[in-house]
């Protein structure tokens, strides 16, 4: 049984792997900082947002430096999308780093004409990114992949994660508050109903009382690792049982769950936009919960099915 099309590592894009493997760096250095450095900053330690960005940023990377090797060799277009989400990623993390030594708010900060300067010039390098992905994207729709299962997995993944990263943008709408100020310091906010720098959840620092787009931001970011590894668990496991040796249970399997965490990126984020806090769902984020695991249940057990009948060899019958 072929599994799933697995090209070299030696064929993975340079900068992208370089661009990781800067990003592993700074993890370890922001670690460092996390355990040194007692500065607060938006009600979280100063340090713990190059870390997430770093960490998030290094998967997301060497999700897409694989995804490359998937299309066929020779495609100068794909190759300069992955520099262009290298370069513009690590502009990023330079000017977050650079605003955590000075000690000042990286994302929407308008306090100085050099903070303001730095916001922009973020804002610039993510749309570059992000084009850079939707690049990357329709490249992978059109391309042929012998492997149906991962093509499709590798499309919607990267649709997915275009999705969450474009949840950036609404970010940078002021809040009521902020329209109410002349010359507001801060226009922006990660949190939907209560103000920034609130209680929040250990590790993520995500909103603890009112909404956060960075849950489905992120949420959405990560499909881009989560089901191409479904794929290769669904390959390995399919030695062990018979329905997943049949590529076309597989292929069900992946767009079951493909649908499934739309559907729940889209709750998250319909969660986060009502300003509710993630762990105090109301009854109507609770009921569109229950449809999709009542709903992808379903589809999973239609999904696992024994697909129509096809010649086999004696020695394939279990």
């Amino acid at each position: 049984m072929p599994g799933p099309n697995l090209k070299p590592l030696t064929r993975l894009h340079r900068p992208l792997v370089w661009f990781a493997a800067s990003m592993g760096g700074l993890a370890l250095v922001s670690a460092v900082g996390l355990a040194v450095d007692d500065r607060v900053l938006v009600g979280v330690p100063i340090w713990s947002k190059p870390f997430k960005f770093s960490v998030s940023l290094l998967a997301y990377a060497l999700s897409l430096a694989w995804m490359l090797t998937l299309l066929p060799t020779g495609r100068r277009v794909a190759w300069w999308a992955g520099t262009v989400v290298a370069a513009t990623g690590s502009a990023e993390m330079v000017l977050i780093t650079l605003q955590v030594i000075r000690g000042k708010q990286s994302h929407f900060n308008q306090a100085t004409p050099f903070d303001n300067a730095v916001f922009q010039i973020m804002g610039g390098t993510i749309v570059v990114l992000w084009l850079g992905a939707l690049t990357i994207a329709i490249l992978l729709l059109r391309a042929r992949i012998l492997d149906r299962t991962m093509a499709w997995a590798v499309r919607l993944s990267s649709l997915i994660a275009l999705a969450g990263a474009a949840l950036g943008f609404l970010m940078v709408r002021p809040t009521s508050e902020q329209l109410a100020q002349d010359d507001a310091p801060v226009v922006g906010a990660h949190a939907v109903g209560v103000p920034d720098g609130g209680p929040s959840l250990p590790l993520t620092g995500w909103a603890e009382t009112g909404g956060d787009l960075r849950i489905p931001h992120f949420f959405g970011m990560h499909a881009l690792q989560v089901l191409p590894l479904l794929v290769l668990v669904l390959a390995a496991l399919a030695p062990r049982f018979a329905r997943l040796a049949d590529e076309r249970v597989r292929l069900r399997l992946t767009l079951t769950a493909s649908a499934a965490y739309t559907a729940t990126f889209a709750l998250l984020t319909w969660q986060a936009l009502r300003g509710q806090a993630l762990f105090a769902p109301d009854g109507a984020t609770l009921a569109g919960a229950g449809a999709i695991v009542l709903l992808g249940g379903a589809a999973t057990a239609l999904s696992l099915r024994q697909a129509s009948p096809s010649p086999t060899r004696p020695e394939e019958v279990v």
